[in-house]
């Protein structure tokens, strides 16, 4: 698959996730064979005030590539300045535009899928990127349309590759469905015949099988996944095994007790203990399902009040399994 000149080996894509997909998340998701990983959703008016929590949120390390740095706001001009200042500064693989989310703060300001309103708008912004990127392809990341009733998504497909985009994917869900009924994937397919640029389905896939099954119904280039990689990266090696015909073994109490402890140290190498403490509690509330006293250990670490209690806990975690905790001052292990 290709993006503009970017060539991809693997297309299955890790979603823009604010909250989630931080540098620890990616580094563990193209370490499992994603494709190519997304920064959280970045604000332009942050981008261009530079605001450093905003700018934060844009680094990332060689071993992340391909990336895409993902961009949502709705004035053309601030929204096309933002894209400057990432090419200049960042130089991601990829610029991609959030004409997807669907939280009401983003929404209201017409950002977001907000943008799906005014079609004018959408290609406004979308042709102010492309002029600024350079030569970084600019993708495109849309949902269905403001309802059920006001699906856009085919007419603003063709809309949005005359202004330059290079891909789109999307969401087949309407903004006010936000996450609940189901994804219309026969939208996908529809976006796929109308254009003439890579189209990647998102929404409702689970596991490998869905993904398959995806690429079957819909015709599309690329999967993208968003919630079924929460506590669950090994999705992308399973997806890929799937598609080379290989077998992928099943995912062990132990493999998801290291990969706590591989999380907890890329976390502790760029956080403060205060968001260490908040983002461990997160991402092991995921890791730890699916096995005996689960339910228990979970408990454990969301009561925890310290990092340093935290460890104690993760070491207390290894022993009660069985499993060798590595060295203290060991490196996150070579996933």
């Amino acid at each position: 698959m290709k993006i503009g000149d970017l060539s991809i080996d693997n297309p299955v894509f890790l979603a823009p996730m604010a909250g989630v997909t931080d540098h620890a998340f990616r580094v563990i998701c193209r370490s499992m064979g994603a494709g190519v990983v997304y920064s959280e959703f970045v604000s332009s008016e942050g981008i261009i005030r530079e605001n450093q929590k905003t700018l934060d949120m844009m680094n990332f390390t060689e071993d992340e590539r391909p990336i895409g740095i993902q961009i949502f706001g709705h004035n053309p001009e601030v929204v096309g300045k933002s894209a400057k200042l990432i090419r200049e500064r960042f130089n991601p693989d990829i610029i991609d535009i959030n004409y997807g989310c669907p939280v009401p703060k983003v929404v209201k300001k017409g950002a977001g899928s907000g943008a799906l309103r005014d079609l004018v708008l959408m290609e406004d912004i979308t042709r102010s990127v492309v002029e600024n990127a350079g030569d970084i392809p600019v993708t495109i990341k849309m949902r269905a349309g403001i309802d059920n009733n006001t699906t856009v998504a085919i007419e603003a497909g063709g809309l949005l590759e005359n202004c330059g985009a290079r891909a789109i994917t999307l969401h087949p869900r309407s903004m006010k469905q936000l996450y609940t009924g189901s994804a219309n994937w026969e939208l996908i397919k529809e976006l796929k015949n109308a254009v003439n640029i890579p189209v990647i389905g998102n929404g409702d896939i689970q596991n490998a099988s869905d993904a398959m099954r995806m690429f079957d119904e819909t015709g599309c280039d690329g999967v993208m996944i968003a919630r079924a990689t929460q506590g669950y990266p090994w999705i992308f090696r399973s997806i890929k095994n799937q598609m080379d015909g290989q077998s992928t073994q099943p995912i062990t109490i132990s493999d998801k007790i290291r990969m706590c402890l591989t999380h907890f140290k890329l976390i502790r190498q760029e956080r403060n203990d205060f968001l260490s403490l908040n983002l461990t509690k997160k991402h092991f509330s995921w890791y730890l399902k699916g096995f005996p006293e689960a339910v228990r250990w979970r408990k454990k670490f969301v009561r925890a009040e310290s990092i340093q209690e935290t460890e104690v806990l993760l070491k207390e975690l290894f022993r009660h399994f069985l499993i060798d905790y590595p060295n203290d001052n060991s490196e996150p292990q070579d996933i």
